[in-house]
């Protein structure tokens, strides 16, 4: 029996992950609830724009197996793993498109949510930036794409199902402890401390950034004009 192992998933990607999981759960149980959950709403969606953004700096400067350009689907990748020819460690062709499109559909909703209304009592954070009619298209746009944000998440954990019953081969175990069966050379190189600071740093800013916290106060209401007594 081949008892050797090595290291697939880094611990930043892991974390990125399972966060991921748990804040994108709460942002749709909050937007669906709506009335005083819609604030829980849109702090998980600031949440989910750290993570974002983090994982778009590991993908270019994190360990080998979470760097995009390591498991980018090309054509010739595509076509060799439909063939069975395909080799590889990581997410494999089909399932890098799943990753890009959870990640450009997540950074689309969490990006057009920060500039939404719901014509009652809620903005969202950046909502000044932007005019009423472009915030209310922006909106309809959110929830829109809420609904192919439910597709590929059923598509994502039906996949998983598929291969964990079909092709007995578990994804999840590897995403929860980091390793895979398979030879101990082919273990993830880079990211490293470093890389994980600079990685959090752009995250948090871009949080700062998508809080509007740094927009000017709205000036105060005038007061009300005084009636006269006669």
């Amino acid at each position: 029996m081949n008892s050797k192992r090595f290291r697939l998933w880094d611990l930043p990607t892991r974390l990125f992950h399972w966060m991921l999981v748990i804040c994108v759960s709460a942002a749709i149980a909050s937007g669906l609830l709506g009335g005083n959950m819609i604030v829980w709403h849109e702090r998980f969606g600031l949440a989910i724009v750290g993570l974002v953004v983090f994982r778009v700096v590991w993908g270019v400067i994190g360990s080998s197996y979470a760097r995009f350009g390591q498991f980018f689907p090309t054509p010739a990748k595509v076509k060799a793993y439909l063939k069975g020819e395909w080799r590889g460690y990581g997410h494999n062709p089909l399932g890098a498109f799943s990753v890009f499109g959870l990640l450009g559909v997540l950074a689309f909703q969490v990006a057009s949510g920060l500039f939404t209304n719901d014509d009652i009592a809620f903005v969202g954070p950046l909502f000044d930036l932007v005019d009423k009619n472009l915030s209310n298209l922006l909106t309809g746009w959110h929830t829109l794409a809420s609904n192919l944000l439910f597709v590929l998440i059923g598509l994502h954990l039906a996949a998983i199902a598929f291969y964990g019953h079909v092709k007995k081969e578990n994804l999840i175990k590897p995403m929860l402890s980091g390793w895979k069966e398979g030879d101990a050379e082919a273990s993830a190189t880079g990211g490293g401390l470093v890389a994980f600071i600079v990685a959090l740093a752009i995250a948090c800013a871009a949080v700062y950034a998508a809080s509007g916290a740094w927009l000017p106060e709205a000036p105060p209401a005038p007061p009300a004009a005084e009636t006269p007594s006669w």
